[in-house]
Parts: structure tokens; C-alpha cells; sequence
């Protein structure tokens, strides 16, 4: 009897043992969930031409998402202005200011105040939310007022207005000339423009 009751008694203690070890491994076996890995697209500011003349240029602006390209809300935003060279500074004084994305994903560099320099520059951004990093590059140059190509061909508005006016009294020189001689192909050779600055005398 004796042998038999300690027979069982190991069995359970035994299987108790077995128990209590398979325990722990199940609870191990379920993986934590990762965070969702961040990725920044620039929305504005990228290859923009920044007018050193003006305090008040577009603000660049980006988009913070997630690995299934969904807007990440309350991403902490940084971005981050050259210490020297052409550049600027924020309306605090710093080269760098964060900002927190809203619930669109967006951030945006408000408050940019131009140097005197020109030239290229970057204005390098980094994300960060629960763990995950995202970076990105702005690239922006700096120029003295607008630029003479900006304008379209290489002439300004003021050229065009002015080559318009001179083609209308033009043309009308010309149909004054033939409503003046009738028709008639004997008529006087009307008004001749040639080029040169014109003179101006007294009537004969």
C-alpha cells in the first residue's frame, strides 16, 4: 500500500511539474506587437526659391505616415535650418524648432526668416512616435528678389506691355496711311518706320 500511495503522489507531482512549465512558455510564445514604422513626404516647400527681401516666404510643410501611408497623429515633428552658409533662422531666434503633426500627419516650418545670403540650402527633418524615426530633406534656394527667369521667356511683364503698345500704333499708322490714300495703289507710300531714335523739328 505503501509503494502504491508514493507511486501516485510522484505521478502528480510530476505532472504538476510539467504543468507549471509549459505555462510560461505559452505566455512567451504570443509576440509583442512592433510599432508602425514611420516614412515623411514633403507636401511644399521642396525646390522652392526663397525671396531674401521678404520676412514672409510659403512655409515648407510635410506629412508624417505610417507603413500603410495613414497620417500619424501626434508625431513629434523637428526641423532643422543650416548653422551657416545660406539659410535662415526661426522667429525664436534658433536654427531648429519642433512641432507636433496634426491629425492629418501634417507639420509645418512656420516662421522662417531668410538670411542676407544666397544660394542653395537644406532643411533637414526628422519625426519621431512611439519608438519609430523618420528623416527628410528639404532643399530650397535663397535669391535676391524674383528671379529674371521666373518670368516666362526670359522677357518681363513690363517688356510685354511695352512691345504691345508699340505693335497697336503700328497698325494703326498703317490703316490710317490707306484709309488716307483712297485705295488707290498710286497713292502716296504712307508712313515709312525705319529704325533709330526719331527727331523732332520745327514745321515747315
Amino acid at each position: 500500500m505503501a509503494a502504491r500511495f508514493y507511486t501516485v503522489v510522484l505521478i502528480f507531482l510530476l505532472f504538476f511539474n510539467l504543468l507549471g512549465a509549459q505555462i510560461p512558455d505559452a505566455q512567451q510564445s504570443a509576440p509583442a506587437p512592433s510599432p508602425a514604422k514611420l516614412h515623411i513626404n514633403v507636401v511644399e516647400g521642396d525646390a522652392q526659391l526663397v525671396n531674401i527681401k521678404s520676412r514672409v516666404n510659403p512655409a515648407p510643410v510635410i506629412e508624417v505616415l505610417d507603413e500603410n501611408n495613414k497620417p500619424v497623429e501626434g508625431a513629434v515633428v523637428s526641423f532643422f535650418l543650416p548653422a551657416q552658409g545660406p539659410g535662415g533662422t526661426f522667429s525664436s531666434g534658433a536654427n531648429n524648432t519642433a512641432v507636433t503633426s496634426d491629425r492629418s500627419g501634417r507639420a509645418a516650418a512656420a516662421g522662417i526668416i531668410p538670411n542676407s545670403q544666397t544660394g542653395t540650402w537644406e532643411i533637414r527633418v526628422s519625426a519621431s512616435y512611439q519608438g519609430q524615426t523618420a528623416g527628410a530633406v528639404i532643399t530650397q534656394t535663397s535669391v535676391s528678389g524674383v528671379s529674371a527667369s521666373s518670368t516666362g521667356g526670359g522677357i518681363s511683364k513690363k517688356g510685354l506691355i511695352i512691345l504691345l503698345v508699340v505693335a497697336g500704333a503700328i497698325a494703326g499708322a498703317v490703316v490710317g496711311a490707306r484709309s488716307l490714300g483712297g485705295g488707290s495703289s498710286s497713292a502716296s507710300p504712307g508712313i515709312i518706320i525705319t529704325a533709330g531714335a526719331p527727331s523732332v523739328g520745327a514745321p515747315k
